[in-house]
């Protein structure tokens, strides 16, 4: 099982992919706010999104699992 985690505490604006899709390494799954900039999260590996773990508007901070892959 591998996870796909934040890489800085935000707010979620965006996630760009569902349960069941396939992502690649650095595809963009994710996106944050911080400080009033936009950060993107991108995929550190390939495989399927198994769960998704926020919503848009969810508060996350570093290290907080957002997906999980197969």
């Amino acid at each position: 099982m591998k996870e796909i985690t934040s890489s800085m505490a935000g707010t979620v604006l965006n996630v760009m992919v569902e349960e069941g899709n396939e992502v690649s390494a650095g595809q963009e799954v994710l996106m944050l706010e911080s400080m009033k900039m936009e950060i993107p999260i991108e995929s550190q590996s390939e495989g399927k999104i198994t769960e998704v773990k926020v919503n848009i508007g969810d508060f996350v901070n570093e290290g907080d699992v957002l997906f999980v892959l197969e």
